[in-house]
Order: structure tokens, then C-alpha cells, then sequence
């Protein structure tokens, strides 16, 4: 927390403040002077013979009427020192990973080796960023791209899995140009990123290029009892994890890469400042619990109406009194009950990426569609390709690229869900039902009465699988994936020198 940030979203509710300590100043009895004791009576039957001696030693219920109203109106004042994710990039940092694949981590002394290990903690963290967005590279003697940015781990998980030396084309350490190939990655990104790497050595001779990153660098050693990579002590600002046989160093990679990513956006004037006015109503609540003690009076609750905002709120129930619809909302996301969180919000880009994240697509595009920034227009073109509407995603990332042009994210889309779609009315052209190709029976299909019941070979796009969506393109793999690393990782290289 940088109390340099720190200052209320709706400062005019502090306002309120006023009235609440005039009428607490008001109503407060008042402290009764000393009152002689009567002569002749026992000085402890004296005592009890006073009225109200005891009123000016306890705590009065106009007391703690004053403390909620005043941390319910700090509340909705909307105390705040950080800024909200964008809701339509992801609540967590892009992360890309950069695994090194190297004869030393198969070394078996981390069983069954450290490789095998550092597969199941880049599982364990793909599982962990359930709906993040998780990029993968390989490096040895080279650096490649495995697979970029994604939130499905389906897809992760058989290509890391074919990850063993003997698929790198090259011997050696190139951990300065696997940064570089991360930091690419990260550019086409929307949102502030980190970059995991994953090894059990660092050559001293790349130490130069890991000091130069403009984003966050994190590193898991795979070394046994926790030992200690000496060169990554003279790169700047690295953090480094030791291996754990627990969930231990996964823990505290995931909370260094949102306190990270959390930092960088303070930084984003574009984010909206998160209201962390839900703080002080869980305080608030539990002193209005007092309220049932003998001899407190429910019509201070007057004062707690006072410092209540006004609002439209959808949620019912005792959380209204708390916390804003918005605030309700975000709860229920941070518990994965995305379903609930779109009926809460208010906010329309809220909305929005909680029916995204319920695979409420149709309802998802439908909110998107009605806002006018490049940002909705991006988001709705993303809820209708899920939904296979190729045509509306495609006039959707049209709108915009025209909105921000140059915006590499958008244009990638948009070539993607142009490949999508010819690749379908391919299939659909060469197909008699167009069962296969997932078209329902309100579609329209071509005849194929010139070649019905012939075998039919089925042409990919011409911009080769890389235009299909990855899970499609992973599906094309019918041969081993290791061999399919090889092969391509090969390619890369011969490319790179043409």
C-alpha cells in the first residue's frame, strides 16, 4: 500500500461528517454533576439512590451509533489506494513462462528429475491462474515459442509435456534471448506482465541481457534443498523462489506476481481506482450487533439511515447495507461465482467479462455491443468467436481496429477468426450433412452432388495451422508431440537464417 495513493473515490460523502457529530453532540446526555450524598444512609445504599451516576462513567449507545455511521459514510466515501485489473483483459497478470530445457534438469536428483519436477510446478501454477492468460517458451542453445498467451491449460499442458532436450535444436544457455522472446510476447499485451523462468543453471555470460528487462522477472530454482543459483545474485530486482516438495514456492510466486502486477497498475491512469470501502463495513456490522444489548435503543439506527448513499442496488439482504452493488459483485468473482457477479454489477464492462468468464456469451456480447470503446468492441468480438458467431467476432475486431488502429491484439483476432471462418465454409463445401464440421440444422450448407459419398481431403487454410485457433491447431497433431516440437523448433531455426 503507497499512502501516497491513498484518498476517497466520492470525497462528498465525508460531508456528511458534520450532521452526524452535530447530532451526536445533540442528543448525548450529558454528564450529571456530583451529587451530594444523603446523610444517614449507608454510603453503598447512597450510591444506588442516584439516578443516572452510572449514565457518566459507561459508554452511551449514541457512542457507538457515531462510530458506525461514521465508518459506514468512510465506506461510502470510498477509501482507495490501488487500481482495478481491467475487467476486460483478466483479473491477474499475464505471465510467461520460459522453461529451461537442458541435460542438466534431467538430473534425477530432484526424483524422477527436474525436469519432470518443473513440469508439475508449471502445472500446478497454470491450475492456480485458472482463467489468466499463460504464455509458454522453451530455451536451450535457443529460444522458441511454444505457446503464446492463452487461458486454456488444455492446451499447455501435451506441449509441456513434450518438452525434453532432445527436441531443442541447439546446446547451450540462451536465457537473454528467451527474455527478449517473452518481453515481445508481453507488448502485445493490454495489461502490465511478468516473466516466470523455470532452471536449475544460469551461464554468467547472461546475466547482461536478464538486467536489462522492462518488466518483472521471477525465477523458481529446481534445485535440491533449496540451493541457490549465485548469478542470479547480480541480476537487479530479481526474484527468486526456491524449490519446495510443497505448494510452498507456488504460493509465494503467485502472490510476488500480483503484488507486481498490482504495483503496475497504479501506474495505469487508464484503470479505475478499486473502492476498498468493504473494509470498513465488516467493523460497522459487528458493532451494530451491540444494539441488542439490554437497554440500547434501536432509534439511533436513524443515524446509520443518514450516512447510507442512495443507490439502485439489484442484491437483496443485509449486504445492501454494506456494500455497493459493484463491491457485491467483485465478492462474488473473487469466489469464482461469475453467474452471481453479473447479476450484481452495475458497471456494464463488469457485466460484461462476469458473463465472459460464466460462458454466458450470448449475454456477454450483447452488453459489449452497446458500449463504444475499442475496449467492449475487442471483448465482444472474443464472446462471439467463443460462441462460433465468426461473422459478428469479425465485424466486432473490424470496429475495433478502427476505434485504436495499430492495436496487435485486435488485428490477430480478427486474422484468426477470418481463418476460422474460411477454414468452416471449406469443410462445409466439401461435405454432404456438415455434421463434421459442427454446423447445426439451421445452417446453410453447400451441395456437393458432383462428389457425394467420395472420399474428400479437407485443405487447411493457407496460412497453415497457425490461423486456426490452438485448440484446432493442436488437434490437427496426429504424430508425436515431441516429434512435433522437433520438427518445428527446426524449422524456426533454418527460418531464422534464410
Amino acid at each position: 500500500m503507497d499512502l501516497a495513493d491513498f484518498h476517497f473515490i466520492r470525497g462528498y460523502y465525508l460531508l456528511l461528517l458534520i450532521p452526524i457529530l452535530v447530532l451526536w453532540w445533540r442528543i448525548r446526555p450529558r454528564p450529571m454533576a456530583d451529587t451530594k450524598l444523603p446523610s444517614g444512609i449507608a454510603p453503598h445504599l447512597a450510591e444506588a439512590l442516584l439516578l443516572g451516576k452510572e449514565e457518566n462513567r459507561r459508554i452511551q449507545p449514541i457512542d457507538v451509533a457515531l462510530i458506525i455511521t461514521a465508518l459506514v459514510t468512510l465506506a461510502a466515501s470510498g477509501p482507495t489506494w490501488s487500481r482495478a485489473p481491467n475487467p476486460l483483459i483478466a483479473d491477474t497478470a499475464p505471465l510467461v513462462i520460459a522453461l529451461n530445457v537442458t541435460d542438466s534438469m534431467e538430473s534425477s536428483d530432484l526424483a524422477p528429475s527436474r525436469l519432470d519436477r518443473a513440469r508439475f510446478k508449471i502445472s500446478d501454477l497454470i491450475t492456480e491462474r485458472a482463467g489468466a492468460r499463460t504464455a509458454l517458451i522453451a530455451y536451450a542453445g535457443t529460444p522458441h515459442r511454444v505457446a503464446p498467451l492463452t487461458e486454456d491449460a488444455n492446451i499447455l499442458r501435451p506441449l509441456l509435456e513434450g518438452l525434453t532436450p532432445a527436441v531443442m535444436p541447439k546446446d547451450g544457455d540462451a536465457a537473454a534471448d528467451a527474455l527478449a522472446l517473452a518481453q515481445s510476447i508481453l507488448d502485445d499485451s493490454d495489461s502490465p506482465g511478468a516473466i516466470l523462468f523455470v532452471l536449475d543453471d544460469l551461464d554468467p555470460s547472461q546475466e547482461a541481457g536478464l538486467s536489462s528487462s522492462s518488466s518483472d522477472i521471477f525465477f523458481l530454482t529446481m534445485l535440491p534443498d533449496g540451493g541457490r543459483i549465485a548469478q542470479l545474485d547480480n541480476i537487479p530486482n530479481a526474484s527468486v523462489v526456491a524449490f519446495s516438495d510443497d505448494d510452498r514456492d507456488i504460493n509465494q510466486l503467485m502472490r510476488r506476481i500480483q503484488s507486481a502486477y498490482t504495483a503496475a497498475l497504479d501506474d495505469d491512469d487508464r484503470l479505475d481506482w478499486q473502492d476498498k470501502g468493504w473494509i470498513l463495513a465488516w467493523p460497522a456490522a459487528v458493532l451494530s450487533l451491540l444494539w441488542f444489548r439490554k437497554g440500547w435503543v434501536i432509534r439511533w439506527a436513524v443515524l446509520v439511515l443518514i450516512a447510507l448513499p442512495s443507490s439502485g442496488a439489484r442484491a437483496e439482504g443485509w449486504r445492501d447495507w454494506f456494500f455497493t452493488p459493484d463491491q457485491q459483485g467483485q465478492i462474488a468473482m473473487n469466489q469464482k461465482r461469475f453467474g452471481d457477479a453479473a447479476e450484481m454489477f452495475e458497471d456494464p464492462y463488469h457485466r460484461g467479462y462476469a458473463y465472459l468468464r460464466d460462458g454466458q456469451y450470448e449475454k456477454a456480447s450483447s452488453v459489449f455491443s452497446t458500449l463504444g470503446t475499442p475496449e467492449a468492441a475487442f471483448a465482444e468480438g472474443m464472446a462471439r468467436i467463443r460462441n462460433r458467431e465468426y461473422r459478428p467476432a469479425i465485424s466486432a475486431f473490424e470496429t475495433a481496429l478502427e476505434r485504436r488502429p495499430d492495436w496487435p491484439e485486435a488485428q490477430h483476432n480478427l486474422d484468426l477468426s477470418k481463418a476460422i471462418l474460411d477454414y468452416v465454409e471449406t469443410t462445409r463445401e466439401q461435405s454432404d450433412t456438415g455434421e463434421e464440421a459442427g454446423i447445426g440444422a439451421d445452417d446453410t450448407v453447400f451441395d456437393n452432388d458432383a462428389a457425394r459419398g467420395s472420399d474428400t481431403t479437407v485443405q487447411a487454410p493457407k496460412d497453415g495451422p497457425q490461423s486456426l485457433s490452438a485448440d484446432q491447431w493442436i488437434s490437427m497433431i496426429d504424430t508425436d508431440m515431441q516429434d512435433f516440437l522437433r520438427n518445428r523448433f527446426l524449422l524456426e531455426i533454418q527460418e531464422q537464417t534464410e
